[in-house]
């Protein structure tokens, strides 16, 4: 491979594999000098220069003028020293520059070794910064496969590729190769075998992202999102506010007849949710957190750390506690209080216990 052909193939591999050509060369630099040391005793005296600008790659000993040699390797007698340098004297140093193709075949194999593993190298810090860089975010999914054993699917994010597990799909969720998913990024960490991204459809962090993405009032700071509880799957908690008196927090997020809300819906395969407005009065926080369930007061006990009891109409009742106590638990999440519920009455159904 002529030195054009070289600087060419190192573009074509920035350009497909998105690898920054300064990095690739320098790998390869450190691969030539590895290599080319074992015809010099090991001695550290060989040196690369790669120059994109001029497209010329260069590689060189750098040997001491002296008058009596005692390392054949790293000095050379002023006679032979002229032919690569007429000016050179004693003390001196010269540059001899080398043909690569006189390295060998088992020094060019050596060399392609280590330029081979430099490239994966460099391929995974790419992928583990790209990852990282998005940690916490939400990504744009496409289902290669399934897995009929696990049900674990194999996503294409971008150039690289991320395992969603079973665990982290939505419960009655039926993916196919093909489909279009959203995935919210929990966590990136450097594995044995490469950068390892956890991303999940049941975190909490994928509804925010998603409100954030189609509620410009939150986008934009206006509206914020306080806190969120999710059953995923089943049911969301979100609770927003906003210091602008003017603006409706709820009424942003659900949108005109529903639009943004619905969106959302659609995503996360039908889950409800529930949109409150936030409080710093935990009184008032917790009666919201409650809704669909009217609440009649909230009471704090001063004797247990953030525990209350609330008084509900007997009607409401079971919409207070819940499906299987799936309101009153995630209004406890949502708003981090213990929440003992009571009907107005003070007796308790069968059903609601």
């Amino acid at each position: 491979m002529n030195q054009t052909e070289f600087f060419e193939a190192l573009r074509q591999m920035e350009n497909e594999k998105g690898i920054n050509r300064n990095y690739l060369a320098e790998k390869i630099k450190n691969a030539i000098i590895i290599a080319a040391r074992k015809n010099f005793g090991g001695r550290d005296i060989v040196h690369c220069d790669i120059d994109f600008e001029n497209e010329k790659l260069a590689v060189y000993v750098r040997k001491k003028v002296v008058d009596n040699i005692t390392d054949p390797y790293t000095e050379i007698l002023p006679t032979e020293a002229a032919q690569y340098n007429p000016s050179a004297k004693e003390g001196d140093y010269v540059d001899i520059h080398l043909d690569t193709k006189q390295f060998g075949r088992i020094v060019a194999q050596t060399a392609k070794h280590v330029i081979r593993q430099g490239i994966r190298e460099a391929e995974r810090q790419q992928t583990l910064q790209e990852f990282q860089s998005k940690n916490k975010e939400l990504l744009s999914a496409v289902v290669t496969r399934i897995d009929p054993k696990t049900g674990n699917a194999t996503l294409q994010i971008g150039r690289s590729e991320a395992v969603l597990p079973r665990a982290e799909q939505l419960p009655d969720e039926e993916l196919h190769e093909g489909d279009h998913i959203k995935v919210y990024v929990v966590d990136v960490k450097e594995g044995d075998k490469g950068p390892k991204i956890m991303i999940s459809r049941t975190h909490p962090g994928l509804v925010k992202r998603l409100f954030e993405m189609e509620v410009p009032e939150i986008f934009d700071g206006t509206v914020e999102i306080k806190a969120i509880s999710r059953q995923a799957g089943s049911r969301t908690k979100i609770a927003v506010y906003s210091s602008d008196p003017e603006v409706d927090p709820i009424g942003a997020c659900i949108g005109q007849k529903g639009l943004r809300v619905n969106k959302i819906v659609e995503e996360l395969g039908g889950e409800k949710i529930d949109i409150v407005k936030y409080s710093d009065d935990p009184q008032e926080f917790i009666a919201e957190a409650l809704s669909p369930a009217k609440v009649l007061s909230v009471e704090i006990d001063p004797t247990t750390h953030k525990s209350c009891k609330v008084t509900v109409p007997d009607t409401q009742l079971s919409l207070a506690i819940g499906n299987k106590g799936q309101n009153v638990r995630l209004a406890a999440r949502l708003t981090g209080w213990k929440i003992d519920i009571h009907p107005e009455s003070g007796f308790y159904t069968g059903e609601a216990e």
